[in-house]
């Protein structure tokens, strides 16, 4: 976490901030407040909180992560140089909107489709930037989701790209069970019912139905339960979920609902950061 934090600091800062530099004097100190300009979940607050220590500043988490936030609120405070506040005031922001963007979009789906599938998981996928991974699933845990994988080494997930070099889905099983420890489950991507009926009967514990329309994911069900293939094996669909047809997809029976969405296209919280001079009497 330390490496990371300094790798965004020193990218931002460049050779220094000029213009910090120009209008500040070193010893001035400073009130700051990190401030919601909507209502919504937030997370990252300690990350943000880490990036601000990392100059010596005083940290104040006002809203924990998970905890609702309406416009207007506090969420962070921060005393200290004014100087360094200003410096960390766009990396700070940029995590701790990102994240809690995607806890608050996370958590608008889990409460949607609470009431009518209230056992069905929502979970995030590996589709997400560069170096952003844990902190975009974390955010993704905060809103009430699951995170799936953090890292390829967390469990086993057959594609089609494997599939399409190995041969087969009963082959590319029975590789993977030769090979791989005993203590890592296996999940596969199918596209039809009968790649599905194939990989529960050769020991999948996991079976992802990948953009299957509504009708495909109701008829594999089906054929599962008929030859007495369900009971053992989780059924996750992903490709294709949207707001219109996501609570469909909970309903059909399915385990898991995994959506790129939650990360590749997410919408940043607004949040600001507003410093004065007056020191805050909280520290």
């Amino acid at each position: 976490m330390k490496n990371t934090i300094e790798k965004w600091i020193e990218e931002d800062i460049g050779f220094g901030d000029i213009t910090t530099e120009a209008l500040i004097h070193n010893e001035t100190l400073g009130n700051a407040k990190l401030i919601a300009k909507e209502e919504g979940i937030v997370a990252g607050t300690q990350i943000a909180k880490k990036i601000f220590e990392s100059r010596g500043l005083m940290v104040a988490i006002l809203k924990d992560d998970g905890k609702k936030i309406s416009k207007g609120e506090t969420i962070i405070e921060i005393m200290g140089k004014a100087k360094d506040i200003l410096v960390l005031e766009r990396v700070s922001l940029n995590i701790l909107m990102r994240m809690s963007g995607i806890a608050t979009n996370t958590n608008k789906i889990v409460e949607k489709i609470k009431s009518v599938a209230p056992n069905v998981k929502i979970a995030g996928t590996r589709k997400t930037a560069p170096g952003l991974a844990k902190f975009d699933n974390l955010a993704i845990t905060v809103g009430g989701g699951d995170s799936h994988r953090f890292c390829l080494d967390d469990m086993v997930l057959i594609k089609d790209n494997h599939i399409a070099v190995v041969g087969s889905v009963s082959e590319a099983i029975e590789k993977v069970k030769k090979s791989v420890s005993f203590t890592k489950k296996i999940e596969i991507e199918v596209e039809n019912s009968k790649d599905a009926a194939i990989a529960s009967k050769n020991g999948a514990n996991i079976i992802m139905l990948d953009n299957m329309s509504l009708e495909s994911v109701k008829e594999t069900l089906e054929i599962l339960n008929d030859f007495k293939l369900r009971e053992n094996v989780l059924i996750e669909v992903s490709g294709g979920i949207n707001s219109e047809n996501i609570v469909d997809f909970a309903k059909s029976g399915v385990d898991i609902i995994s959506i790129g969405a939650l990360t590749h296209s997410a919408k940043s919280l607004d949040i600001g950061l507003d410093i004065s001079l007056e020191i805050s009497s909280d520290y």
